[in-house]
C-alpha cells in the first residue's frame, strides 16, 4: 500500500508531496482506509489541471489525530468505479463530481444532482430530477417544497407513505445556486473572503469563519497566539450554547409543550446578546480575522458572561429538567427517529448526529485546535439512536460547554501584539477541520504558482448528515417528522455552496 502523508489539522502541504497514483489504486487504496474503523472521509473533490482533473481525497485518522491526504488525475470523459459502490458515505462527492465535471460513474449507486448550479456539466433542470418511485395503489406521495412554510432556505422533501407510514424520503436541496465557492476565487480580498466564510450558514457564523481564519493562517504560516485562540474557542462554544438552546425550545414546539419553547427561546437570547455587546453583533459576525481581532476581550466582559452564565444555568438545569422527564415527551422523543450506529457509520455521518448514534466522532477531541487541547475534550455520545438521544446530546453538551467557558474565564490572556502575515504559500494545499455546533467543518484551498487561490472546497456537516434524516423517519408516522428533522436541523444553505 502506498504511503499516504498524513498531516494534522490546520497544516498546509505542499501539492508535490501529495502522492498521485492511478484511479485504480487511488480507489482501492482510499477503501481500505476507510474500513478502519477510526477513519472517515473529511472531503473529496476535483479541481481543474488543463484538460484533465486533479482528485484530493483527505481521510481522517481519529485515533491518531492525523489527516491521510491522497490524488489521482483523470480524463473526465472516462468512465470510473466508484468509491460509493464499496463506501456509501463517499455517496455525494461523488455526485458533485459527476455533476461538476462529467465524471461518469458505471457502479454509482445513485447518481442524482446534489444541486442545481447554473454551470452543471449534466444540465439536469429541476423539474427533471428523477425522485424514486414505487408504482402501487395502496401507497402515495407527499410533497413538501421547495418552498418551506416557515422562514428558511427552499427544499423539496418527496415522502412515500403507506398510510400515515413513511417508506421512503427523498430530500432535494441546491435551488439557490449561491456559488460561494467560486466566490472564494473571485474576491480577492481577504476581508471579501472572511464575509464570504461568516455567511456560508447563519447559525455556524463562528464554527465556518473559525474554519477560515485557521486554514487562512496556515497557508501564510501565521501561528495565532493565545489571545486569538482563546477569543475563537470562546466564541465557538458560545455559539454551540446559544444554537442548542433554541433547537431545544423548537423541539419542545414541535410537541405541542410551549412552557419549554417559551423558557429555552428566553434563555438563548442573553447568550448571542452577549456576543453583541462583544463585537457588536448577535451572530458574532466581525469578532474573527485572521493573524488580528478588533474585538479584544476584556475582565469587564469576563464579568458580565459570568453573570449571564449563572443567570442561565439555574434556569436550563430546571426546565431541561422538567421538559425531558415528561411522560408525554418522552412519548414523543424515546424510539423515534433511530438511525443506528452501523448505518451512521456506513453513511459517513458526523458531528452531533453521529454522537447520538454511537459514534465518538468529535474534532475536538480527535483533531483539536485552538485551546481545546488543553481543554481535553471529552465527547459526549448516546447510543440509541432517536429523538431522545440527540435531545441528551444537546443538553449534556450545553452543560459542557458552561464548563469549558467558566475554565477560560479564570485566565484572559494579554492581547498580543500585532504581526504582519506572509503571502499564501505557493502550490500548496491547506486544510481546516472545525468542531461546529451541528458537526465537522472542512475548508480546504489549494494554490498555485503566485499563492493564488485556484481552488476552494467548503464541506458543511449537513453535507454528510442530510441522508441520515431519511434514514431516521422510514418507517415512523409523518407526523414524526417535524421532530426528526428538528432534532438533527441540518442546513439548506450550507448544503447549497
Amino acid at each position: 500500500m502506498t504511503e499516504f502523508p498524513a498531516i494534522k489539522n490546520n497544516a498546509c502541504i505542499a501539492l508535490s508531496a501529495i502522492p498521485e497514483m492511478d484511479y485504480a489504486t487511488f480507489r482501492e487504496q482510499n477503501i481500505v482506509l476507510l474500513g478502519a474503523e477510526n477513519n472517515h472521509c473529511v472531503t473529496l473533490f476535483g479541481y481543474p489541471c488543463g484538460d484533465s482533473l486533479r482528485l484530493i481525497c483527505a481521510i481522517a485518522d481519529d485515533r491518531a489525530g492525523a489527516i491521510h491526504v491522497s490524488s489521482s488525475t483523470i480524463i473526465p470523459d472516462g468512465e470510473f468505479s466508484s468509491l460509493s459502490a464499496m463506501r456509501p458515505a463517499l455517496h455525494v462527492f461523488e455526485r458533485e463530481l459527476h455533476e461538476n465535471f462529467g465524471v461518469r460513474y458505471s457502479d454509482h449507486p445513485w447518481l442524482k444532482p446534489v444541486r442545481f448550479p447554473q454551470n452543471a456539466f449534466s444540465g439536469v433542470k429541476i423539474p427533471d430530477y428523477p425522485f424514486y418511485r414505487i408504482d402501487s395503489e395502496e401507497l402515495h406521495e407527499v410533497g413538501v417544497g421547495p418552498i418551506h412554510a416557515g422562514v428558511i432556505e427552499p427544499g423539496h422533501f418527496r415522502f412515500i407513505c403507506n398510510g400515515e407510514q413513511i417508506l421512503h424520503l427523498e430530500i432535494q436541496l441546491g435551488y439557490q445556486h449561491r456559488g460561494i465557492e467560486k466566490l472564494f476565487l473571485e474576491k480577492e480580498n481577504l476581508l471579501q473572503r472572511t464575509i464570504l466564510a461568516e455567511n456560508i450558514a447563519g447559525d455556524t457564523v463562528v464554527g465556518h469563519t473559525l474554519a477560515f481564519v485557521n486554514l487562512w493562517e496556515s497557508l501564510c504560516g501565521f501561528a495565532a497566539g493565545r489571545d486569538l485562540q482563546f477569543a475563537r474557542t470562546l466564541a465557538l462554544e458560545l455559539e454551540r450554547m446559544a444554537i442548542h438552546t433554541g433547537d431545544l425550545g423548537a423541539l419542545c414546539t414541535d410537541i405541542g409543550y410551549q412552557l419549554g419553547n417559551a423558557v429555552f427561546g428566553r434563555l438563548r437570547t442573553p447568550i448571542i446578546n452577549f456576543l453583541q455587546q462583544w463585537c457588536g453583533n448577535r451572530f458574532a459576525k466581525g469578532l474573527m480575522r485572521a493573524g488580528i481581532t478588533n474585538f479584544h476581550f476584556t475582565a469587564e466582559l469576563a464579568g458580565k458572561l459570568n453573570d449571564i452564565l449563572n443567570a442561565y444555568e439555574s434556569d436550563f438545569l430546571e426546565i431541561a429538567d422538567k421538559a425531558f422527564h415528561l411522560p408525554t415527551t418522552l412519548a414523543r422523543f424515546e424510539k423515534t427517529g433511530i438511525v443506528t450506529t452501523r448505518q451512521a457509520s456506513e453513511i459517513g455521518a458526523v458531528g452531533m448526529a453521529a454522537r447520538a448514534s454511537g459514534l465518538t466522532r468529535d474534532i475536538r477531541a480527535s483533531h483539536p485546535f485552538d485551546l481545546y487541547g488543553e481543554l481535553e475534550h471529552e465527547p459526549v455520545v448516546k447510543h440509541h439512536g432517536d429523538v431522545y438521544s440527540r435531545v441528551q446530546v444537546r443538553k449534556e453538551e450545553i452543560i459542557q460547554s458552561l464548563a469549558y467557558i467558566r475554565r477560560l474565564l479564570q485566565t484572559i490572556p494579554e492581547v498580543q501584539p500585532v504581526r504582519e502575515m506572509n503571502k499564501p504559500r505557493p502550490n500548496a494545499m491547506a486544510i481546516s477541520l472545525t468542531e461546529g455546533w451541528r458537526g465537522e467543518i472542512c475548508h480546504c484551498a489549494i494554490t498555485g504558482d503566485n499563492g493564488r487561490l485556484i481552488h476552494y472546497k467548503v464541506t458543511d456537516p449537513s453535507l454528510h448528515n442530510w441522508l441520515a434524516l431519511a434514514l431516521a423517519v422510514r418507517n415512523n408516522e409523518i407526523s414524526d417528522f417535524p421532530i426528526c428533522n428538528k432534532s438533527f436541523n441540518l442546513s439548506y444553505c450550507g448544503h447549497d455552496l
